[in-house]
C-alpha cells in the first residue's frame, strides 16, 4: 500500500477540527486512507445493514459504543447522525472526535452544511494521480493509462480493466443510481452515460444530448446531476472575464476517471486507443481529471476553467492563483508542432491575467518555446507548482 498524497493534509486538519469528512467516488481509497491515517480509531461501516440499523434506531447508542473517536464510513446512509454528532462535539469541546467518508458529495454537503458547519474539513479524495499511479509500479503509456484508468483496486491487484469497470459501472448503476435517483428506466440510463463519455472535452447541451438519449432536456439534467452527485463525472466551468470578446456560458463534460469512459465508449484493449477518434479528447480528460487532483490532494477547492469565445478561439485550461492565470493547452500528439502555441499566445494577448503558459502533449520530452513550455504528460506536477509559484507580472503603465 502506498501512502496517498492527500494524507499529510488528512491527518494535520484531524488535529484542528473536531471532525474531517472526506468524499469521493466508490472505490477511490477512502476507506483505506483513512483506516492508515488513523489506525487507532475505532470503525464503523454503515454500508453495512445491522450497522446502519444501529445508527439509525439508537444514535446515542451507536456513537457511544465507538469511544472518544471513531472513524464512520458512508455517513450518507444515515444523515441524521450528523446533528447528533455535532451535540457531541459541543459538549467534548475538543479537535480529532471523528472521520467521515462519503460517496455523495451533494446530499453529504447539504447535511454538513446544515449540521457540521465550521465543525468540519471536507477533503475530496478522486482515483489514483500520476505520481502514485508511478509509485504503486503500473505502466504509464498513454495509451494504457486511457484505458486502465486511475482506480486503486485496478491498479493495485492488476485487475482486467474492462471486467472491473465494467462490475464497477453494474454495481454502481443497481446500488447508488436506484437509490439517489430514483431512476425507473435504467436502460435509458445506461445509454445516456455512454453517449456522456462520448461527449468527454465537448460543451454541454443538455438538449442534444436527451434528445439522443431518448429522454427530456429536464430529465437529461436530472440524470447529469446524479453522475455529479456520485463523481462519476464533473463539469469545467467557462473562464468569465470582463472583456468585449463574447465568452461561452456553457461548460465541459468530463468524467473523473478516464478509465470509465474509455469503458463506456466500448473500447477493450489499450491497442485500441491509439487509433481511436476519440483520443484526443480522453487525453484531454485525463489532464483535466489530473489538475483537480492536484488541487484536492493539497486539500484545496477546484481553480480550474477553460476559455473559449464566439469565434472558437480557445484554451484548454485555466488554472487560477493569487498570482495569475496559468493557461495550458492540452494537445495528445508526440510530436511538438509550431502550432501547438498559437492558441496560447492569441489568448495571453487577449487576458492581461495569464501570467505563465505550457503546453502538455503525449510525447516523451519537455521543450522551451518563447514565453511558453512543451511537457510530456509526468511534467505535467512540475507545470503546476510553476503556476503555483510564479510571480504576479507587471503591467505597462
Amino acid at each position: 500500500m502506498i501512502e496517498r498524497e492527500i494524507a499529510p493534509h488528512l491527518t494535520r486538519l484531524f488535529q484542528q477540527y473536531p471532525f474531517v469528512t472526506v468524499t469521493g467516488p466508490r472505490q477511490s481509497g477512502k476507506t483505506t486512507l483513512c483506516r492508515a491515517a488513523f489506525p487507532d480509531l475505532a470503525y464503523a461501516n454503515l454500508e453495512a445493514p445491522d450497522q446502519r440499523q444501529f445508527a439509525e434506531s439508537d444514535p446515542r447508542g451507536f456513537l457511544a459504543q465507538l469511544g472518544e473517536g471513531a472513524i464512520i464510513d458512508e455517513i450518507q446512509h444515515v444523515p441524521d447522525l450528523l446533528s447528533y454528532l455535532q451535540v457531541l462535539a459541543d459538549e467534548r469541546r475538543r479537535n480529532s472526535l471523528f472521520v467521515l467518508t462519503g460517496s455523495e458529495q451533494f446530499q453529504l454537503s447539504s447535511a454538513i452544511s446544515q449540521s457540521l458547519a465550521g465543525r468540519t474539513a471536507l477533503l475530496r479524495l478522486l482515483p489514483f494521480s500520476l505520481a502514485e499511479r508511478e509509485r504503486i509500479g503500473a505502466s504509464l503509456a498513454i495509451d494504457e493509462m486511457l484505458f486502465s484508468g486511475f482506480y486503486p483496486r485496478i491498479l493495485d491487484q492488476g485487475l482486467e480493466p474492462r471486467q472491473a469497470l465494467g462490475d464497477y459501472f453494474e454495481t454502481y448503476v443497481e446500488r447508488d443510481v436506484r437509490r439517489m435517483g430514483e431512476i425507473r428506466n435504467l436502460s435509458s440510463f445506461r445509454r445516456f452515460v455512454r453517449l456522456c463519455a462520448g461527449r468527454v472535452g465537448q460543451l454541454l447541451n443538455l438538449s442534444a444530448l436527451g434528445s439522443d438519449s431518448g429522454v427530456s432536456h429536464t430529465t437529461a439534467r436530472e440524470w447529469l446531476t446524479v453522475l455529479e452527485a456520485s463523481y462519476i463525472v464533473f463539469q469545467l466551468p467557462p473562464y468569465h472575464a470582463n472583456i468585449r470578446k463574447r465568452l461561452v456560458k456553457s461548460p465541459k463534460l468530463y468524467f473523473y476517471d478516464v478509465g470509465l469512459a474509455s469503458f463506456l465508449i466500448g473500447i477493450e484493449h489499450a491497442d485500441q486507443v491509439v487509433t481511436h477518434p476519440l483520443r484526443g479528447p480522453l487525453f484531454e480528460n485525463l489532464v483535466v481529471a489530473e489538475a483537480l487532483k492536484f488541487r484536492f490532494n493539497r486539500g484545496r477547492r477546484a481553480n480550474l476553467s477553460f476559455f473559449r469565445d464566439s469565434r472558437g478561439l480557445e484554451c484548454d485550461l485555466f488554472y487560477e492563483t493569487a498570482h495569475g492565470i496559468g493557461a495550458i493547452e492540452i494537445k495528445s500528439g508526440a510530436t511538438i508542432a509550431s502550432d501547438y502555441f498559437t492558441a496560447l499566445h492569441r489568448v495571453a494577448a487577449l487576458i492581461p491575467d495569464v501570467t505563465t503558459k505550457a503546453v502538455v502533449y503525449g510525447g516523451a520530452t519537455a521543450q522551451s518555446r518563447t514565453d511558453a513550455k512543451a511537457v510530456p504528460l509526468q511534467g505535467l506536477r512540475e507545470v503546476l507548482d510553476r503556476f503555483e509559484s510564479a510571480k504576479v507580472r507587471l503591467k505597462a503603465p
